[in-house]
């Protein structure tokens, strides 16, 4: 199948990888030009700094100026920075455009560590008052970090990234994949994409279509998406933003198609909206989606907007904000549906061949330490190892605390001294799990030592408590399981 055309030729392509490297246009590379304050003022969008630390107007001086700070700069300082690159095939390309009396950037050129660059189009915010275009083609943004962090990093023979946008994920992906599919449903995106691709060094296959039709029929290791995953009446005019499915139809969708695009022991990870229904547990409501799918899901919800507020981000996001009839038409249609509010995640599957698939569903909104891909991984990792025992091979494993765990007490002073209420168990690095635990399970999470068997821990927790050792073993094995799970327990090998 043919590729899409890149923006620029592919000699063009070397030409301004050959510019930009040997500017040292790289993320170290501007850091060390422009120092920390003025790098700090950059991240504020306060450019004075910055300004002046590239007043000489070298190759990388002009390149930041051009592409980091928005300015417009002399014709002949240009072409020199993009030199070997002919400018004329950079203004063909839409690389940079004429404004007043020199040129400014046509497109976002990102540089993506140092070995990598990105090209999407300008953010909507470095043209007031310029409405982004309905094929606008986003760069690396909040929710793209998100899944980019997210991801599991494990070695895979193929990866696809669903709705590649300029390709960021497929970037990440190739450090981990032999082979990599990229789709979107733009053929702008594609172009893009496809650029990103080779002045980073990398080749991927892109395929247009919506979705899985690309794919149709084809199975992957890892499956990632990013998809236009605004919730709302099916209004389309972003193609970044905008499925064309009604509601959070578009997550849904993508959790139904998971079964047919994973191997045996993949992995599909997408970000999602979804929509907290008034009256309805939006925990089951999304655990629905996955009813029958035979895949273990993971669910974790990191954010929660009020209609309003989302209304507003998503429109000022594109310039829209303006238009009252707009933000009317989108709240009338949250009202009409009981939408109460608008959740935020990712969304983790896993086609593990279980007859027993783990479905779970949890607002994790406290502070989570990235990369999240591995704690992700971990979860998966602990489902199979408690699948494969049963409660005697529970009780016969060997268990040890996890490293840093805490224990935080909250007691009142009465009249015979401090009264503990909560006793909280926390984890302060990963997902930051806590849980409330009582004085047994206090007792065994401090007994876990590595050393004996868990069914010793229990003699001893009997005798000590004055229970029958039986009913312990018995109410003990969910409650392991459970914190297994959680990981604030770990299964010592051997």
């Amino acid at each position: 199948m043919d590729q899409p055309e890149m923006l620029l030729s592919p000699a063009g392509v070397d030409q301004l990888r050959a510019a930009l490297t040997g500017a040292g246009y790289t993320s170290n590379g501007i850091a060390a030009r422009l120092g920390v304050q003025a790098t700090g003022g950059v991240a504020r969008n306060d450019y004075r700094a910055a300004l002046r630390v590239t007043a000489d107007r070298d190759p990388l001086a002009t390149l930041i100026r051009l592409f980091i700070c928005e300015q417009t700069e002399p014709e002949a300082a240009v072409a020199a920075a993009l030199a070997p690159l002919p400018l004329a095939e950079a203004l063909a390309a839409g690389l940079v455009e004429r404004h007043g009396d020199g040129l400014r950037q046509g497109v976002d050129l990102e540089p993506y560590g140092d070995e990598w660059w990105v090209l999407a189009d300008v953010p909507g915010g470095s043209r007031p008052g310029r409405p982004l275009a309905a094929d606008h083609v986003l760069g690396v943004g909040g929710a793209t970090s998100t899944l980019i962090n997210a991801t599991v990093r494990r070695p895979v023979g193929t990866a696809l990234d669903l709705g590649t946008g300029s390709g960021v994920q497929a970037l990440h992906l190739a450090t981990h994949a032999d082979a990599v599919t990229a789709t979107d449903l733009s053929e702008r995106s594609l172009r893009f994409a496809a650029t990103t691709a080779a002045l980073s060094g990398q080749s991927w296959e892109l395929l247009r279509g919506d979705l899985v039709a690309p794919v149709a029929g084809r199975r992957f290791d890892l499956v990632v998406s990013n998809p236009p995953f605004v919730v709302g009446p099916g209004t389309t005019t972003h193609s970044y933003r905008d499925s064309g499915r009604v509601g959070d139809g578009i997550a849904a969708e993508l959790a139904a198609a998971a079964p047919g695009l994973l191997t045996e022991d993949g992995t599909m990870q997408y970000l999602a909206n979804w929509l907290h229904v008034a009256g309805e547990d939006w925990g089951e409501r999304v655990a629905g989606w996955f009813a029958g799918t035979g895949l273990d899901a993971w669910v974790v919800q990191r954010e929660v907007a009020d209609p309003m507020a989302y209304v507003n981000l998503w429109l000022a996001d594109a310039s829209e904000a303006t238009d009252p009839g707009r933000v009317e038409a989108w709240l009338d249609w949250f009202d009409a549906h009981k939408v109460e509010a608008v959740g935020f995640g990712v969304i983790n599957l896993r086609r593990a061949g279980r007859d027993d698939p783990v479905v779970r569903v949890e607002d994790l909104r406290q502070s989570v330490q990235h990369p999240m891909g591995e704690q992700i991984g971990a979860w998966f990792d602990r489902q199979d190892w408690l699948r494969d025992r049963d409660p005697a091979g529970l009780l016969g494993a060997r268990y040890r605390a996890a490293d840093d765990l805490r224990l935080r007490q909250e007691a009142t002073m009465g009249a015979e001294g401090w009264a503990v209420d909560r006793q909280v168990l926390e984890m302060p690095h990963g997902l930051r799990w806590s849980e409330e635990v009582d004085p047994l399970v206090l007792a065994l999470v401090g007994g876990c030592d590595g050393r004996v068997p868990l069914r010793d821990q229990l003699a001893v927790l009997a005798l000590a408590h004055d229970v029958p050792e039986s009913e312990l073993a018995e109410a003990a094995g969910p409650i392991v399981a459970h914190l297994v799970e959680r990981g604030l327990i770990t299964p010592v090998a051997g």
